[in-house]
């Protein structure tokens, strides 16, 4: 199966296409349905995974170039503790990211009709197993690039972009722990927490470093049995008038630690769990997806609940290592 996952954005919007419902704990996960009907997660099972650079210099950056900043940050990936990620850079080739060759490319590409895209990965799959066969990254060179390691002024940084990318090629979706500010009439990004947070910061910005939220992600998809023993999770409801929230976002912070990772409720009666917390007490709040388009999150298929006040649980909520919260209610009032 071929499917394009998503894509970083600039600061003006995002194109994202799920195929289906992810299956999500904290942040958020890609996921599919088998041929049988069974829901699983996309992910490699066979490593490394061999890659190819697309041989195309654009103005600012040569594919070796390019090549060195996608190693730094597939790097930065398999780094994280506790999981069994590796990659091997196989060689230039002529060929553009597209899918269905049995290649993982990763290049530029010229698409100046997308003009709010700067980057997107696409997939394909066996229907099956959810195992990931192939992997295809571009970036549109209708932008300016810079491989410069402080950034430059007016250019994207591509290590940056390419390493939310990676999120995407490794099977994470998109997170929303992030914050924008109308500006012009379009949407700005002023923080974020987490590398998959899809909106792109503003050109010359460099953002080289995972966060809680994405190190939680990865985990929970390759993680071994020494995380899954060391950390915890949280799980219970979000509701409205005694009824499920569908679509809130719900935040787990450890005020000793500073951690927050973020999950979504995808279930009619509002259901969740957030996987991957350090053990200890957890402040835990849920809010509407109304910081921009609740589509660059979830699929628009989804009849998201927007029409709630955010609200922080009464009490702090104690994550057990390698075991599970009890469960917990939070109730939410209507806007």
């Amino acid at each position: 199966m071929n499917r394009e996952m998503g894509c970083v954005v600039g600061p003006l919007a995002l194109l994202l296409a799920l195929g289906s419902a992810a299956g999500v704990h904290a942040y958020l996960k890609i996921g599919t349905n088998t041929s049988s009907g069974t829901l699983v997660d996309l992910k490699w099972k066979t490593f490394p995974i061999r890659y190819f650079v697309t041989n195309r210099d654009v103005p600012g950056v040569t594919a070796p170039q390019l090549q060195t900043a996608i190693d730094r940050a597939m790097a930065t990936w398999d780094a994280v503790p506790h999981v069994s990620l590796s990659s091997q850079f196989v060689g230039f080739t002529s060929t553009d990211p597209g899918g269905g060759d049995g290649m993982n490319v990763i290049g530029f590409q010229n698409r100046p009709d997308l003009d709010r895209v700067l980057g997107a990965t696409s997939f394909t799959t066996d229907t099956v197993t959810g195992e990931i066969l192939e992997s295809d990254i571009f970036l549109n060179s209708a932008f300016p690039w810079s491989v410069a390691d402080g950034g430059e002024g007016g250019r994207q940084d591509v290590q940056s972009i390419v390493l939310h990318e990676l999120g995407h090629l490794h099977g994470l979706g998109h997170s929303a722990l992030g914050e924008t500010e109308l500006a012009g009439g379009a949407r700005r990004v002023i923080a974020e927490g987490s590398v998959m947070f899809p909106i792109a910061f503003a050109a010359g910005t460099v953002n080289r470093t995972l966060h809680a939220d994405d190190v939680a992600g990865l985990s929970d998809i390759y993680g071994d049995k020494q995380f899954r023993t060391s950390t915890g999770s949280i799980t219970g409801r979000v509701t409205k008038n005694g009824a499920g929230v569908l679509g809130a976002h719900i935040v787990a912070f450890n005020p000793a630690t500073g951690k927050t990772v973020g999950g979504f409720t995808l279930a009619d009666d509002g259901t969740f769990t957030i996987a991957g917390l350090d053990p200890g007490p957890q402040v835990v709040r849920a809010e509407p997806l109304d910081d921009g388009d609740s589509g660059s999150f979830l699929p628009a298929s989804l009849n998201i609940d927007l029409n709630f006040k955010a609200t922080i649980f009464d009490g702090l909520v104690a994550v057990p290592r390698g075991g599970t919260s009890r469960s917990i209610e939070v109730k939410v009032q209507p806007k």
